[in-house]
């Protein structure tokens, strides 16, 4: 049986001394039977070893008055900082590994009494702006009555040496802040949302976040970047939702087809998303069907034959293929001369002046380019994609006409600006996009792109929504490039845009087979090719940039991929450990995932010593030297998902830490940690648009459900100098044979040809 959670809170006022005491209690029948020997114990937390930021599961070291040892303490304790004195009510238990250790079943937060206890809750970082050195002056100017100084007489916080009214101000605020935001989190505690959150929903809602949760829990997911339906839904039933309300089965049901968009599918079939939807509520799929047609009523839905789209999903698809059509049959063209100037005259200024001998092939594809309004170039690594976008780029410029770049993420427009030596933008920013809008774009239909030619690389990522973005903003006649690897991963999001579109046969297609960049020696490219076509890689000995380390205990695997990142291929190769070398796992859990691999990476490459600030957050551990990652594009401050970066420095009396991206330092408060991952390992998927010059792939069996052929394609192909599979050769052979692409529903290319034949 689930644990059945209840919480009470109650706000002491006027007492400052115990300024909140807040009781959480858990009720498990399997687990507490009577007689059972329940203790009460209290203490100061000292320090939080794990916690789970989704469900709490926390285990911390907790300083009982006058002992001086310390101890452990396991169990839910979401909301509660270093500092602060708990009153735990629980029963001890022998763990075989761990030893002697404290269950706890129920706690209350008291505010500290002691000097140390409240220094080390101010230090915690639970006041904005009030670190480790604030802390210490506060209770040294005031002492024991410290937090009754900041309810009661914040203006005697000038008394402090170097704290002016700006100073002061701030430090009120922070204080007045958390305060707020922790009555709005324990109560959202009490109806199961995590602690991490509440500042989210705090900044969301404000004062009117706890009316809003409790008159629409599901609201939270549509406007709470963190909080899905699952979330919103534990809330919902706390708060006494029927199982079988119809808005909690019509929530559920928008939530399923999410879910699958979440997997790649534009749509879904009606009997899949009634069987979804059960399997998520719990309930009957009758009752599920039910309730697909209020949605259709109500538009939510939008049915198209057999299939059922949300309606911003069927938008995308509608009108990027109508949109491509339009630019493809338009009888505008900006760059027409090209057409008058001919194939012959074309292939002469190739030759020319293209500092490579292009192949007819290669030849066909800037001409393709050049005359035709819409067209795609693919081909795996090696085959000359680059030379063909320089020639493409440096004809029309020298035709004097107005060439715009761009790719989906900041590294992949990094490149393609590194190739063509112009500047290269993400798609967002090439569209202007501006949260201050409403999270719009600028650049539409109304307001078109001024190009005559555009240029956009690594298809393969772009998903259906950002596809219909882009090209509902290429004006008349403006030609567009569309150039990728059809054979690498498609796009994180729903659709597969650039399969599609070659699928459809609608629009010119050059298709790169032949391999031109591979030096005698080099076994990258090669290899890549060979997965592609479902052969093996190969591991000669003669080979200096294609190694296989065999192992098939995942221990020992991830032991090798420490050792190779932080030892052996620095020493063997002069590759630098925290610069040159990537490591790409298939998965985040497991011993050789990305999560795991992460904590021993950190351990090794950047560990902890006394010159080196560091900050927990949740149960990751921020210091100074570390490879870190941008998780969510963030165009207020143009940082981008898969932006990999170095932690400079730690300010603890942000607290914020300052990480330097491509050259320029980015700041980090604490509500904007969740968006930041260390990066030593990262997921392949990850990686997608990026290169290295190595990269580390562990590769097992127990990655069964990721083993597919361009899973490894993608992820040797990140390689520039040097790749190394560490792991399983069944695992291997296992993901060469799989070139089963999962299906996605889409119907972008059955678009394109209707439209085609009934334009």
């Amino acid at each position: 049986m689930k644990a059945i959670i209840k919480h009470h809170a109650r706000f002491l006022r006027p007492n400052p001394e115990i300024w909140l005491d807040y009781n959480y209690h858990v009720t498990n029948p399997s687990v507490q039977q009577p007689g059972l020997p329940y203790e009460t114990l209290n203490g100061n937390l000292e320090r939080i070893t794990y916690q789970n930021d989704e469900t709490g599961y926390t285990i911390a070291r907790l300083r009982r008055p006058g002992e001086v040892g310390e101890i452990t303490v396991v169990g839910n304790l979401l909301g509660v900082n270093v500092g602060e004195t708990l009153m735990l009510h629980g029963l001890w238990t022998l763990h075989p590994q761990y030893g002697r250790q404290f269950e706890i079943r129920h706690f209350s937060i008291e505010a500290p009494t002691t000097i140390e206890g409240i220094r080390r809750y101010l230090s915690s970082g639970v006041i904005r702006g009030v670190g480790t050195r604030t802390a210490a002056q506060l209770v040294e100017q005031f002492g024991v009555n410290t937090l009754k100084v900041l309810d009661e007489t914040p203006e005697r916080l000038r008394e402090l040496p170097g704290i002016g009214r700006k100073r002061a101000a701030q430090i009120l605020a922070g204080w007045e802040d958390q305060k707020q935001i922790k009555e709005i989190m324990f109560f959202l505690q009490s109806q199961g949302v995590s602690a991490r959150l509440a500042g989210k929903i705090y900044k969301a809602y404000g004062d009117a976040a706890i009316g809003i949760v409790r008159a629409n829990p599901y609201q939270l997911a549509a406007d709470i970047d963190g909080i899905g339906f699952i979330s919103a839904d534990q809330i919902a039933r706390q708060t006494g939702v029927p199982a079988d309300s119809p808005v909690r089965i019509r929530a559920g049901l928008l939530y399923a087809l999410e879910k699958l968009a979440g997997e790649g599918h534009c749509y879904a079939l009606r009997d899949q998303l009634a069987t979804e939807t059960a399997e998520v509520l719990h309930l009957e799929p009758a009752l599920c069907q039910a309730q697909i047609q209020a949605l259709l009523d109500r538009q939510d839905l939008i049915q198209d034959g057999d299939a059922l789209y949300l309606r911003s999903l069927f938008t995308a698809e509608i009108k990027t293929a109508w949109h491509l059509h339009r630019l493809f049959t338009t009888p505008a063209d900006r760059i027409a001369n090209f057409i008058e100037t001919g194939r012959e005259v074309i292939d002469q200024t190739i030759d020319q002046f293209s500092a490579i001998q292009l192949s007819e092939d290669q030849k066909a594809a800037v001409y393709t380019a050049l005359t035709r309004k819409v067209s795609i170039i693919t081909g795996g690594p090696g085959t000359g994609k680059s030379t063909i976008t320089r020639n493409i780029i440096e004809l029309t410029l020298a035709a004097k006409h107005s060439v715009l770049l761009a790719a989906p993420t900041g590294r992949a427009a990094k490149r393609l600006s590194e190739t063509t030596r112009l500047e290269a933008r993400t798609i967002h920013r090439l569209l202007e996009y501006s949260p201050a809008t409403g999270n719009q774009f600028a650049r539409n239909a109304q307001n078109p792109l001024d190009a005559d030619l555009i240029v956009i690389d690594e298809m393969s990522m772009v998903d259906i929504y950002l596809m219909h973005h882009l090209i509902e903003a290429v004006g008349e006649g403006t030609h567009l490039v569309l150039i990728g690897d059809v054979d690498q991963l498609p796009s994180v999001g729903p659709g597969n845009v650039l399969r599609d579109i070659i699928d459809s046969g609608v629009l010119p297609v050059t298709r790169l087979m032949t391999i031109y960049r591979q030096a005698n020696d080099s076994y990258i490219i090669l290899n890549a090719h060979r997965i592609n076509q479902g052969q093996l890689p190969e591991f000669p000995k003669e080979s200096k940039d294609f190694f296989l380390f065999a192992e098939n205990d995942a221990r020992k695997t991830a032991d090798w991929v420490v050792d190779l990142a932080s030892e052996r291929i620095n020493n063997k190769f002069g590759f630098d450990s925290r610069q040159d070398i990537q490591v790409l796992s298939p998965m985040h859990r497991g011993e050789a995932g990305v999560t795991e691999l992460n904590q021993r990476l950190q351990a090794v490459l950047n560990p902890p010593v006394a010159q080196k600030i560091e900050l927990r957050h949740g149960s990751r551990i921020f210091r100074e030297g570390d490879r870190v990652m941008q998780i969510r594009n963030d165009y207020d401050r143009q940082v981008f998902n898969g932006d990999i970066g170095t932690l400079q420095k730690i300010d603890l009396d942000g607290p914020t830490l300052s990480v330097m991206l491509d050259g320029r330092a980015v700041d980090y408060d604490l509500t904007q940690l969740d968006d930041l991952l260390h990066a030593y390992a990262i997921s392949i998927h990850k990686a997608q648009g990026s290169e290295f010059p190595v990269v580390i792939i562990p590769l097992l069996t127990q990655h069964y459900m990721m083993l597919q052929r361009n899973l490894l394609y993608t992820a040797v192909t990140r390689a520039k100098k040097l790749v190394v599979l560490v792991g399983s050769r069944q695992a291997i052979a296992t993901a060469v044979r799989n070139q089963q692409v999962r299906q996605r529903n889409t119907r972008l290319a059955q678009r394109m040809r209707a439209l085609l034949l009934n334009p």
